[in-house]
């Protein structure tokens, strides 16, 4: 089965940290680019980051930059988001996606996998 699964989520206080995953099973992420997004209630999906299939190109939406790290490990077919000095208004449902082609301005629907999405509550 061709699936990705996110995890390393959970509740976390204001200028804490937490490192989502985001493991491929079933294909190799290679050759693939990954999104980052997420998805507060009652708000629409947003682009948080990306990385190119090689990791050598990354981007970031301007709430997050200088907060947020996203890499790569091929070698473990997984792709990390490392989430520091987080605040409330990052609370929100984590998704991560893989497609060929896509860059940090595509929507979701131009990627290929998508994962099922990792709760990530900032509050004190």
């Amino acid at each position: 089965q061709l699936q990705l699964v996110e995890s390393g989520g959970g509740l976390v206080q204001p200028g804490g940290s937490l490192r989502l995953s985001c493991a491929a099973s079933g294909f190799t992420l290679d050759y693939y680019a990954i999104g980052w997004f997420r998805q507060a209630p009652g708000k629409e999906r947003e682009g948080v980051s990306h990385i190119s299939s090689s990791g050598g190109s990354t981007n970031y939406a301007d709430s997050v930059k200088g907060r947020f790290t996203i890499s790569r490990d091929n070698a473990k077919n997984t792709v990390y988001l490392q989430m520091n000095s987080l605040k409330p208004e990052d609370t929100a449902v984590y998704y991560c996606a893989a497609g060929w082609g896509v860059g940090f301005g595509s929507i979701w629907d131009e990627y290929t996998y998508w994962g099922q999405g990792t709760q990530v509550t900032v509050s004190s």
